[in-house]
């Protein structure tokens, strides 16, 4: 609606992923450098935190990317799994048919590890990605674990990327992962976007989108990143209907009550403490409107 009122090409906040928009923050760029370090060196586990929304989605497309076209990946994306389950989805991932009726741990291990050291033997890695994998019990963690002692005299055969909430770097604090936790070769934290790169991100998608002008005061991305908490999502949901209600004003930009207005919309009408807590409580656990983070 509001696309051809402020004469853009795209939509500049879609939530949904379009490579043309990708913004890499310094923290985004470093997230990047860690998980390929950690690929590169060719250890068990690499991990990736943040909050939701917080773009680890998005620097795992890039790692994706920049991968050697001799490495096989297999990607995890539904962790409520039990250990039996898990060994079977990785059985699919990678192209093993799986054996029928069967329970067996076993089993399901010696096929993976006939194929892995096929590949290995074609000159192939694979890698195995975990997304949301704050959801994975203690003991999936352990037969992850067991899956990297998987190996030749100079190499593993498996490498494996555990993307999550902060509660999963939490979790692999625990004593009783300590085995898992000393296996990580790198690891890094996302951090929220900071004031000026909230602004930054801003120009920039507008920019990609075709804006002639400025739509966002500095004023009012002020007041949005202390909304949106430096949250991408959020940033794109907010802004989204910033604009919309501006084009319904008749305004030529967003001012600081239509931003507000907007937020509110986003975030729920009542903004107490109590509401907000709620709101982040049910931000964190569903990821608002199932976009990707």
């Amino acid at each position: 609606m509001y696309k051809e009122y402020f004469g853009l090409k795209d939509l500049p906040f879609s939530i949904s992923p379009d490579p043309s928009f990708l913004y890499m923050s310094e923290k985004h760029r470093e997230a990047l450098a860690h998980l390929l370090f950690g690929i590169k060196s060719e250890g068990a586990f690499v991990l990736l935190t943040g909050e939701v929304g917080t773009g680890k989605t998005t620097i795992c497309r890039c790692m994706l990317d920049s991968l050697p076209e001799n490495c096989d990946t297999a990607f995890i994306i539904n962790p409520r799994l039990s250990d039996i389950e898990l060994l079977a989805t990785i059985c699919e991932e990678i192209g093993i048919p799986g054996p029928e009726g069967t329970s067996s741990i076993k089993i399901f291990v010696d096929l993976i590890n006939r194929r892995l050291l096929d590949s290995h033997a074609a000159g192939r890695r694979t890698l195995l990605i975990i997304d949301e994998a704050q959801n994975l019990s203690p003991e999936v963690l352990e037969q992850l674990r067991l899956l990297t002692n998987l190996e030749t005299n100079r190499a593993k055969l498996l490498q494996i990327v555990l993307i999550g909430q902060p509660e999963l770097r939490d979790m692999l604090a625990r004593t009783e992962l300590r085995q898992l936790s000393q296996r990580i070769t790198a690891r890094f934290h996302l951090e929220p976007l900071s004031q000026k790169e909230v602004s930054d991100y801003i120009s920039h998608r507008l920019i990609v989108a075709g804006a002639r002008h400025r739509l966002f005061p500095l004023a009012v991305t002020r007041t949005l990143y202390r909304l949106s908490k430096g949250i991408p999502r959020l940033i794109n949901l907010i802004c989204d209907r910033a604009l919309l209600g501006a084009y319904v004003q008749g305004k030529e930009m967003v001012d600081g009550m239509t931003l507000k207005k907007a937020a509110a919309e986003v975030l729920g009408s009542n903004r107490s403490p109590g509401m907000l807590k709620r709101f982040w409580h049910r931000f964190r656990r569903q990821g608002l409107s199932g976009a990707a983070s």
